[in-house]
């Protein structure tokens, strides 16, 4: 593989793990960062590899196995994980760009559309009844409802149906080797060394989602190694093939990432008539609040069935779509993935294995959406007005949204933020 195909994956990679695609964040737990000297005395005891047909991949394999030795590492643990790995060419296929992943490239409500389907919710809700007893066992322990555990279950891999076939160590290792995220991807390697070491994995067993996440919820190695549970008392945490390792796992991670039981992540809820749309601003406020100006449950009994006292509304769409307060648990479930879109989604999917349904609100599929160049040069004037829309990048998230709300909210516009034609050529005009 050449260096410019070499690069031409691990820019991919690089997005995809920026963006936290389908895995929770990794732990912070130890590692190098930069590039040292190869001391010879310690280079000679470790060995010659093989090489990987890369020069780059071999140098920087060369160099990191002894900083992986000066770290503690087993000189058999090391070669174990560096012996025999590879560029890996299938990843030149991926996506160069944020703005082509799902949770970017599409409308929100064609990415519910494909994570939130039918079969999903109907697999969802036969694993729950006929894994009770775990279910309940895991929510008794950690706290999560097990809509939620079954709900993150189902998006990462299909309840377990697919887990990825990629090899975990050549992944990081290319990745490490091109520079832009070593230090993260040298450290997800010193974990996998440790797992080996712990003896929870054998080295052929490290297969991974094509990103480095590892088993049926999608771990990354240092979030293994920091909340991996062995829920079946076998001596291991097999995420891979013991789903009750994997979920209670996953109910140990979200609970240390600061779960709040018995409480929902969202509400949908119906937004009365002449609304303001500014208020939708990221803001959380009083229940309360949001009933006395008449926001109503679209689909519960309560605005706050569990008297959290505090939510956020939040308009995805915009005021052509559902609306929602989102409680705490809504970014804790953001601790897997970053995106909103995902976060949505894997509310869905608890909401329906539950039995509320899909949102009532329409989703505004008929609009005529702005281009990745057009949400371009909307960033662009934003800020070149004052308003901080952060980089031109095409991606119209929360930072492009709030910017467009406020110019909206000076102007006397509808305030909603969300980004239309209407928006764009009222924003290029003042500019």
């Amino acid at each position: 593989m050449t260096s410019l195909m070499l690069r031409t994956f691990l820019l991919s990679a690089t997005v995809a793990l920026a963006a936290c695609e389908s895995s929770p964040q990794s732990a912070d737990i130890s590692g190098p960062s930069t590039v040292t000297p190869v001391p010879p005395s310690v280079s000679s005891s470790i060995g010659a590899f093989a090489s990987s047909g890369h020069a780059g991949l071999d140098a920087w394999r060369d160099e990191f196995a002894v900083r992986a030795r000066n770290a503690g590492h087993q000189i058999e643990t090391i070669r174990s994980i560096l012996e025999g790995i590879e560029p890996m060419s299938v990843f030149l296929e991926r996506s160069s760009e944020a703005v082509d992943q799902a949770e970017f490239s599409k409308p929100i409500w064609e990415y519910v559309d494909d994570t939130v389907s039918q079969r999903r919710l109907t697999n969802g809700r036969e694993r729950l009844a006929a894994d009770s007893s775990l279910f309940g066992a895991l929510e008794t322990t950690y706290g999560v409802q097990r809509e939620y555990l079954v709900a993150i279950w189902g998006m990462e891999t299909s309840y377990g149906g697919y887990i990825g076939d990629f090899d975990a160590p050549s992944a990081l290792a290319s990745m490490a080797a091109e520079g832009r995220r070593r230090s993260f991807a040298e450290r997800e390697l010193l974990a996998l060394m440790t797992i080996l070491e712990n003896g929870d994995a054998y080295r052929h067993e490290l297969i991974a989602g094509w990103a480095g996440a590892m088993g049926q919820t999608q771990f990354m190695p240092t979030t293994y190694v920091a909340y991996a549970v062995d829920w079946t008392g076998d001596g291991t945490k097999d995420v891979w093939r013991a789903r009750a390792d994997a979920l209670a796992s996953a109910g140990n991670y979200l609970s240390a990432s600061g779960w709040r039981p018995g409480e929902p992540s969202l509400v949908e809820v119906v937004l009365p008539q002449n609304f303001d749309y500014a208020l939708a601003n990221g803001v959380d406020r009083p229940t309360q609040f949001w009933q006395q100006i008449g926001i109503v449950p679209a689909n519960r009994l309560n605005l706050d069935p569990a008297g959290v006292g505090e939510a956020e509304l939040w308009l995805p769409a915009g005021a052509t779509g559902p609306a929602f307060l989102l409680y705490p648990n809504f970014d804790v479930i953001k601790t897997y993935n970053r995106a909103d879109s995902y976060a949505l989604s894997v509310s869905l999917i608890a909401e329906g294995v539950s039995g509320r349904g899909a949102p009532t609100g329409a989703w505004p599929r008929g609009i005529d959406r702005l281009s990745i160049s057009e949400i371009e040069q909307l960033q662009d004037a934003l800020n070149r007005l004052g308003y901080n829309a952060g980089p031109a990048d095409g991606i119209a998230g929360r930072g492009t949204r709030g910017a467009l709300q406020r110019f909206q909210i000076d102007r006397g516009m509808m305030a909603d933020g969300f980004p239309t034609r209407t928006a764009l050529a009222a924003v290029l005009a003042a500019s």
